[in-house]
């Protein structure tokens, strides 16, 4: 996973992944804003604050709690685009980023569905920030969270 500059002061996450479920479960899983807590790492204290159900649609406003280097943080976002079962995003309104663009993407294919993640996102303190601790932390959140989707969607292993 690399995280290049996409313009001066942002850079660009993209992943993909492949789920062995059907959209119609895959998506279900993603639109329950309180699952993120599942699928973020230990290390990060988050927490969803607004109680369950959230109802999701374009307008949502979501807020969270979390820690970043033992340092509490707020965060708000808001789903601005809303497409079930192949489309939504969410922007940051506040919290630790400059800059916050999440679009997720879902495929369906023959293996099940193709989980696609492009973030935008852009760093206080710029370019410094970004290499010694912002890219780091990004990139082990995604990590961790494809490791617990595919525990979460093929289920334990067999040994």
């Amino acid at each position: 996973m690399r995280i290049p500059q996409t313009f001066v002061g942002d850079w660009l996450l993209e992943t993909q992944l492949q789920l062995p479920s059907p959209i119609d479960e895959v998506f279900s899983f993603f639109s329950n804003a309180h699952n993120l807590s599942e699928i973020t790492p230990p290390f990060v204290k988050f927490s969803v604050l607004n109680t369950a159900p959230i109802q999701m649609h374009e307008g949502a406003l979501i807020d969270y709690r979390l820690k970043i280097h033992g340092i509490p943080i707020r965060w708000r976002t808001e789903i601005v685009t809303w497409e079930p079962k192949h489309r939504f995003v969410d922007i940051q309104l506040r919290g630790p980023y400059r800059r916050w663009h999440h679009e997720h993407l879902f495929e369906p294919n023959e293996h099940g569905t193709l989980c696609i993640d492009r973030v935008t996102y852009g760093v206080p303190g710029g370019w410094l920030i970004q290499k010694l601790f912002v890219g780091k932390d990004v990139e082990r959140i995604f990590k961790f969270r494809h490791h617990r989707l595919l525990e979460i969607f093929e289920g334990p292993t067999q040994t």
